[in-house]
């Protein structure tokens, strides 16, 4: 296939980061309908959403982009869709970007990842398991929905995928549950807290759905039109999680081609970013909307470390000139800024971080750090501090905090004193 032609629309970067904020339903934010439905809205946006069970802030990273996109968002909104009973399920967990949250109605685009690490665990951890393995399925075939804590009479342990250093270290039934879910033997029913109930994926999904396989090359289209949902503006490639399980680059640029031939994406110039980026053609409204100069509404909003805003960080710090690292991973002596901090959202500006942690046994958000970006005085911005009272008020709700606390230093002093004084 012959390569794109140049894209015949060219954009500012302000006019970028606009559009951006706009699409992904952050301008402004919170402004979605409290109601179970606007879960799937932002996921019909968005493609999926990445999972992570940390919840130092006082909840998952799901929640928390949900929360920055819905008015009073509960978590158990979205847990309906999940592990409700088999006719409210319209999502699914699976691993394609990472673990994500993805339609269950897509699942024979995205069942690639059952298939990408079957013959290595079933020649591997499955195998050397067999007996386990029986075992399991067994007695969730007759038993219904199990998490690990029914076989922790099973003590040997082994090697696992998160045991980088060798060490023999996780144990034997929670590897092989892993693992079997992994390969879509079995799929997540439910979470207590951060603990996984299985079931056999037959029970959750519908036999008809599940029977369906969509071709490989039509699997590769879908999952990257998905990717190019959650990012708002990609290129061709990307980092290697950006891109994973969509091909090579030669088939990403024939896909990306394709798309654009048929009038799915667009491509568009954006100033300063060398690699031509594309909008998704339903889109085109909200580019035209926010070509007229102006910043987005005055609002603030805490996004998620995973947030699909952020998922490309190349343009990000381009466009937004912020230097986007999510330090959980991070030794402590060589973090910047917080073990959990989130991205402060302003407008259409990213001016800093702020670090939540709730503390669930007195009910207390406490505030462990917050930093500003260089040039940033928010003291003086105008409505900055307005802005921060009310997603600091709808953030508390939304964890459940009875009260907020704030560091001692500045600026979290001087900012715990304006809040007051309003």
């Amino acid at each position: 296939m012959s390569p794109a032609p140049p894209p015949d629309r060219r954009i500012s970067a302000d006019h970028a980061r606009r559009f951006l904020v706009r699409r992904h339903l952050l301008d402004p934010p919170r402004s979605l309908p409290a109601e179970p439905e606007s879960v799937m809205r932002v996921i019909e946006r968005l493609g999926s959403l990445q999972f992570d069970p940390l919840e130092v802030p006082g909840a998952r990273n799901h929640d928390l982009v949900l929360h920055a996109r819905i008015a009073g968002h509960r978590r158990d909104w979205c847990d309906r869709w999940l592990y409700g009973p088999a006719t409210d399920r319209r999502l699914i967990e699976l691993y394609n970007k990472s673990l994500n949250i993805l339609p269950i109605a897509e699942l024979p685009y995205f069942r690639f990842a059952w298939e990408r690490w079957r013959d290595d665990l079933e020649s591997g951890v499955l195998r050397e398991h067999a007996e386990l393995v029986t075992t399991i399925l067994e007695r969730i075939e007759r038993d219904g929905q199990l998490s690990t804590d029914a076989f922790r009479d099973i003590e040997h342990r082994v090697a696992w995928w998160w045991d980088n250093d060798g060490a023999t270290d996780t144990r034997a039934a929670k590897a092989v549950m892993e693992a079997l879910f992994v390969i879509g033997r079995l799929g997540i029913a439910r979470r207590e807290g951060s603990r996984r109930h299985y079931d056999l994926i037959e029970r959750l999904v519908p036999s008809e759905l599940l029977a369906t396989v969509a071709d490989v090359h039509e699997q590769h289209r879908h999952r990257l039109l998905s990717r190019h949902r959650g990012v708002g503006l990609m290129a061709v490639g990307g980092a290697g999680e950006l891109v994973s399980g969509t091909g090579s680059a030669a088939e990403r640029a024939e896909i990306t081609a394709a798309l654009i031939a048929d009038g799915v994406l667009v491509p568009v110039a954006v100033e300063g970013e060398r690699a031509v980026r594309h909008v998704l053609a339903e889109e085109l409204p909200i580019l035209e909307a926010t070509a007229a100069a102006g910043a987005a509404s005055p609002s603030v909003s805490f996004l998620a470390p995973l947030d699909p805003l952020l998922w490309d960080r190349r343009l990000i710090k381009s466009l937004f000139d912020f230097d986007y690292t999510w330090e959980v991973y991070t030794p402590a002596a060589k973090r910047r800024f917080g073990y959990y901090a989130l991205p402060i959202l302003f407008g259409d500006r990213l001016v800093g971080r702020i670090e939540p942690r709730l503390t669930r046994g007195d009910a207390v958000l406490r505030i462990s750090g917050i930093w500003f970006e260089d040039g940033f005085a928010p003291m003086q911005e105008p409505d900055f501090v307005a802005a921060l009272r009310n997603a600091l008020e709808a953030y508390r709700r939304f964890v459940g905090a009875r009260s907020v606390t704030w560091p001692r230093t500045r600026p979290g002093r001087d900012l715990a004193g304006a809040l007051r004084r309003g």
